[in-house]
């Protein structure tokens, strides 16, 4: 096998193809009525063998680029064709790979139409996840899902699917996946959905090309758009009984935050395709383009996932705004479009590089769900940091409770769930479960939960640093999948493997039992914070200047969320010393000019690669990263400015200060860059050209921000 190092994002999502032929003749599926028919050649389905070399190799990669959790979706044709020995062959050989070095979060889609209790007893025992394929009600899923003998498939994906609510299986139901075909009433598909009640539902766009564009029976200029917001409307009216996979992707980004699907928005994709003979694709999605376009020429008998990673085809869909179109960067809703599924870009003539033969619909959907969506009213969190910094707790709030309801149920999850609803209602307690919850890699941990595998581990680790730092005393048990427990705001406890622990608080100790041999000891240690050293086994974080002064963290392992590398965990003295040397550079500065009540203090500094200077990243508000090497003048004079980004970016998190797509957002990053640069002149003109924009550019918050930059700029320009 030939070498590679890691480099760019991590693959974290596998579609393990089980089985190559499916039960149902849909005459809108990707894998057998588009270009590629590759399919005919490949086995019906996967031998034990593969699926050996699969899981070795997937193991070795988790453990090169040190993952903490992987997702393996078992896919198809139908994947229940395979049967429910060979089903848990499937599962036991994968579970057996990775649960000890990762945390494993296996899923299965399925049209459900041989779904039995057979297969979900190997489901439950295996903890599968299982998403069912649905368009609606009879009349609109029988339009094109039907058998190979004509007939309907509908009563019986429902049958599957009442099977899936009993309460036993219950919690292996993760969703319904529905293509949406414009020619059906959107909100009769809607309500026929909904009344089974799923716990998710996904629309999805009927794979078309530039060359094969999508159905458009009424000639509209935007019909999917349109089918869609009718759709997002029906699910307002409802109050949103369930997430809509599409409709909260445009929700988050809208926001500031991150896509939830590869369909839309700029995050790099983490998605390898393993056919049934072993052989890497790229997205099988694809295969809508032309025959051969998903190919890679790379196996698991010979090659690894490091190598399959670095295939250009897969770098072409990992590099975020520099891969889509020229068309596509100049576009105002391009952060929540994100030039659409990359196979939908697709034309003989052009390759590529096109906007989503989809563009006109992307462009409607979003804009038609910011005008539904933008709150215009006031947000306090506009008025100083300190109601900002209040504000993004309650985000993260909203975000813990929805990976709540992501992860799955367990004795574990509930009774972590318990002790933080205890410590909330407790007057004593609630401001130390405020103080963890505000830790901005918090902020990381949840979003890449909610649009990724749940990292359990990482919220029952979160719970027990809450009641630490409360003082509460309690016990905890959960799976821990690597060797390092890390609890945020506190320090990273050395386990001797993975494994089973139990971990019980009290004021200023705790202890790590192993369970079945795989902790440190079977009785474990009490490690006490007030004594010094508290163990060999732990490592505390440290904090810059005082008891309250920032928090030096170079351990958290989602810290990894800025643009350049973080630096590993390291001897803070030297780093720290720069610090110091340039907060007292601050304070003298200070008296240079006016004082600004709201300048960005941050609360966590976070040691990068040297050369990167200073660096905001994908994280809640008060992180900062900053490079090892720093110069205590250089961080002076660029804290101000990045400072004000920070701010601006965190405000937008929490409250709406214009329509998305509006100028205003340009115009605002404008006068916010030059006011942190004591550009006079620039901000100005910024300033000037944002007050003369049609009030309806500007929500009460982002006119109250307006008025405050302005008195900024009039302090500034008075100051000598």
């Amino acid at each position: 096998m030939t070498s590679q190092v890691p480099d760019g994002p991590p693959l974290r999502q596998l579609v393990l193809k089980i089985h190559s032929r499916c039960d149902l003749l849909c005459d809108h599926c990707y894998v057998y009525q588009h270009a590629d028919q590759s399919w005919q050649s490949r086995p019906t389905f996967i031998r034990p063998e593969t699926v050996r070399s699969v899981a070795s190799r997937l193991a070795e990669y988790v453990v090169e680029r040190g993952l903490e959790s992987v997702s393996v979706i078992l896919h198809g044709g139908e994947p229940l064709l395979v049967g429910p020995a060979r089903l848990r062959d499937v599962c036991e050989q994968l579970t057996g790979a990775l649960s000890p070095l990762t945390t494993l979060d296996l899923r299965m889609h399925t049209n459900a139409v041989t779904l039995n209790r057979r297969h979900l007893e190997i489901c439950r025992e295996f903890g599968v996840q299982v998403s069912v394929s649905l368009d609606g009600d009879r009349a609109a899923n029988d339009r094109h899902r039907l058998d190979r003998r004509g007939r309907s498939s509908y009563d019986r994906v429902v049958r599957g699917i009442r099977l899936l609510q009993e309460p036993e299986y219950r919690h292996l139901f993760s969703g319904v996946l529905c293509t949406v075909d414009v020619a059906n009433d959107p909100v009769a598909v809607h309500d026929a959905l909904t009344e089974l009640a799923p716990p998710r539902i996904d629309y999805l766009l009927p794979h078309s090309t530039w060359d094969s564009p999508p159905p458009n029976p009424s000639g509209a200029g935007t019909p999917y758009a349109d089918w869609l917001l009718a759709v997002f409307d029906r699910w307002e009216q409802q109050g949103r009984p369930m997430p809509v996979r599409t409709f909260d992707s445009v929700l988050s980004t809208l926001r500031g935050g991150p896509p939830l699907t590869e369909a839309m928005g700029l995050a790099p994709s983490d998605l390898a395709v393993i056919e049934t003979d072993g052989t890497f694709e790229q997205a099988d999605w694809l295969k809508t383009a032309y025959a051969g376009a998903p190919e890679t020429g790379y196996d698991v008998f010979r090659h690894g996932f490091s190598e399959f990673a670095a295939h250009p085809g897969v770098r072409a869909r990992q590099t975020g705004a520099d891969g889509i179109s020229d068309t596509c960067r100049r576009c105002p809703v391009v952060r929540s479009c994100g030039g659409g599924l990359y196979g939908h870009r697709y034309s003989s003539g052009n390759g590529f590089d096109n906007p989503s033969v989809f563009c006109a619909d992307l462009r409607s959907l979003v804009e038609g769900i910011a005008d539904r969506v933008t709150d215009r009213g006031f947000s306090p969190a506009v008025l100083g940091t300190t109601r900002l910094a209040w504000a993004q707790l309650e985000l993260n709030r909203v975000l813990l409770r929805r990976v709540r309801e992501h992860l799955t149920s367990g004795p574990d999850r509930a009774d972590a769930w318990r002790l933080l609803l205890a410590l909330d209602a407790d007057p004593e307690a609630a401001p130390h479960l405020d103080r963890i919850l505000a830790h901005p890699y918090v902020r990381t941990g949840l979003q890449r939960s909610l649009r990724g595998p749940a990292d359990t581990a990482r919220f029952m680790a979160l719970t027990a640093a809450a009641a630490l730092r409360a003082g509460a005393r309690a016990t905890l048990s959960w799976n821990q999948p690597g060797p390092r427990l890390h609890l945020p705001t506190w320090g990273t406890y050395r386990l001797d493997a993975p494994g089973r622990i139990e971990v019980t608080v009290a004021p200023d100790a705790f202890r790590v039992r192993g369970r079945g041999g795989q902790g440190p000891d079977p009785d474990g240690t009490w490690v006490r914070l007030d004594e010094a050293p508290a163990s060999a086994r732990w490592r505390p974080l440290g904090r810059l200047l005082a008891p309250d002064g920032p928090l030096v963290d170079d351990a958290d392992p989602y810290r990894d969320c800025f643009p350049v590398p973080v630096a590993p965990p390291l001897a803070c003295g030297e780093f720290t010393e720069r610090l110091s040397r340039a907060y007292e550079l601050l304070e003298k500065d200070a008296s240079d000019r006016p004082a600004d009540p709201d300048a960005f203090r941050p609360t966590v500094l976070t040691p990068l690669e040297a050369g990167s200077g200073l660096l905001l990243g994908a994280h809640g508000f008060g992180a900062l990263g900053v490079a090892v090497d720093v110069k205590p003048e250089d961080f002076a004079r660029e804290l101000p400015r990045i400072g004000r980004r920070a701010r601006l970016t965190a405000l937008r998190e929490t409250a709406d200060l214009h329509p998305p797509g509006s100028p205003a957002g340009t115009l605002l990053d404008r006068a916010d860059e030059a006011l942190g640069a004591w550009a006079h002149e620039e901000a100005a003109d910024a300033l000037t050209a944002l007050t003369l924009l049609p009030e309806s550019q500007l929500t009460s918050t982002g006119a109250v921000l307006v008025a405050r930059m302005w008195s900024q700029w009039r302090d500034a320009v008075r100051t000598p």
